[in-house]
């Protein structure tokens, strides 16, 4: 049919050879895009320890959880892919990069969830245009039905799930007895629950279970370091 010609088997004497796509990356691009996530560092509690999540003799992303996926597709991917793909395709991933990051935002205006709708659809061509038909599954789809789901239930970061994923966790250390799992969560659970409502009447004591933050002071208005303040007059 004449389709991508240049994707199409060569033969070579008595072997035939598949040339390399567009996206396909060289070991040369793979080492420079694993270095760059291991030596990316980002604010305490933005996200997990991302090089902890690379592995460089593999050269490969292993143990990402949700959450990792969201800060790379919204930050990090569009700075990494700088100078390994060609322009039109890295162009149409950083595309991809901002319209991410522009419906995850806390506030978003009305007026340009027209424009967002349109992006999203353009932006899935130009990726037709390069990855092959079984790169497009369901999940990459979904990208033209996130801005209607923004007009029904507003910003998307109140719906994310991450919270409870964390306290889902927080709940799995609770099982002591793996016999009667449910009935050991239940348990800690009612307990903490009835510590935490006792302590709001005691004003010494501490909540289970959160850790104080170091940010508290500043919040109320006490500093945590002490400066000299001196006072002039001008005459």
């Amino acid at each position: 049919m004449g389709i991508r010609q240049q994707l199409h088997p060569q033969t070579r004497g008595r072997r035939t050879y598949l040339p390399s796509a567009c996206y396909t990356m060289s070991t040369k691009e793979k080492k420079h895009f694993c270095h760059f996530l291991k030596n990316v560092k980002v604010p305490q509690g933005y996200s997990s320890n991302i090089k902890s999540l690379v592995s460089i003799n593999d050269l490969k992303l292993v143990g990402l959880k949700s959450h990792d996926s969201h800060v790379l597709m919204q930050q990090l991917l569009s700075v990494a892919v700088r100078g390994i793909f060609p322009e039109k395709l890295r162009v149409a991933i950083t595309r991809l990069c901002f319209f991410i990051n522009a419906i995850c935002s806390k506030v978003i205006d009305l007026k340009q969830l027209d424009d967002l709708e349109n992006q999203a659809a353009i932006i899935l061509c130009e990726l037709e245009m390069y990855f092959p038909p079984s790169f497009f599954d369901i999940m990459v789809h979904l990208i033209v039905h996130l801005v209607r789901e923004i007009r029904l239930c507003g910003p998307v970061f109140l719906c994310w799930m991450y919270h409870v994923e964390r306290y889902m966790k927080v709940l799995k250390g609770y099982t002591k007895n793996r016999y009667r799992p449910e009935a050991s969560v239940v348990e800690r659970y009612v307990a903490e629950e009835a510590i935490e409502f006792c302590s709001k009447y005691m004003h010494t004591a501490t909540p289970v279970g959160v850790p104080q933050s170091r940010y508290d002071c500043s919040i109320e208005g006490r500093g945590t370091r002490v400066f000299n303040v001196v006072t002039m007059d001008h005459q």
